[in-house]
């Protein structure tokens, strides 16, 4: 993500408002309008990469149990909030996006990231990697000097340290904690800021003032866009 005049549009999950998250469809169709696609990867039991937001499936599947304990023969059958659509793998996901759309990949967890830099390896695509987990961050660091990191965070200002100690190009703060002075501490420092979830207009387009970087929403309706 470019700092410009006018935030890049980030879809969450594929835009989780408009299309079953984090589904082929949703980044086919939000491709259309978002400058860069957001998704979530998890390991299987069987130790494939699958693209899917919660720890346990129950919310967004007829299924229970937890997806790191589910091989990857039955998720590929499980239908994502009775849509038709299944949880897709990562190399099936990245396959989608259109080159010219960039990808945001947040790693849920710890443990996965010499597989999901192997994944990238041969893309086209503008790639920035996400964590909450600090410990995750250091090792795609530790492993690819030359990623592009991103500190997510639900925590107030110091969040910028931590990014900044953890080696990232970017946070992305929570949006009510992120106004024009967090902008600026940010960028001072060299760091992009993307913020999330979106979920208005105005709130777009207060962050959009503040000078934010990019607008991680799960509808582009909150730029009018399309």
């Amino acid at each position: 993500m470019s700092r410009s005049d006018v935030p890049a549009l980030v879809a969450h999950r594929g835009f989780a408002d408009e299309y079953p998250e984090n589904t082929l469809f949703a980044f086919e169709s939000a491709a259309e309008r978002a400058d860069v696609i957001e998704l979530d990867v998890r390991r299987s039991e069987s130790g494939e990469l699958v693209v899917f937001h919660d720890a346990e499936l129950s919310r967004l599947t007829d299924a229970h149990g937890l997806v790191e304990d589910t091989p990857w023969s039955e998720l590929r059958e499980l239908a994502v909030l009775d849509s038709g659509e299944r949880i897709p793998g990562l190399d099936t996901a990245l396959d989608a996006i259109p080159d010219e759309v960039g990808v945001n990949v947040e790693l849920k967890h710890g443990g996965m990231t010499e597989q999901v830099l192997a994944a990238v390896e041969g893309v086209e695509n503008e790639v920035l990697f996400s964590s909450f987990e600090g410990r995750v961050l250091r090792e795609l660091r530790e492993r690819e000097t030359a990623a592009s990191l991103g500190c997510i965070s639900r925590r107030g200002p110091n969040c910028i340290d931590t990014a900044l100690g953890l080696e990232c190009e970017s946070v992305h703060p929570r949006a009510d904690i992120c106004d024009a002075d967090f902008v600026t501490r940010a960028h001072e420092v060299g760091l992009d800021v993307n913020v999330w979830t979106i979920e208005t207009r105005a709130e777009a387009e207060r962050l959009a003032t503040a000078g934010v970087d990019g607008l991680i929403a799960d509808t582009w309706r909150v730029l009018l866009r399309g």
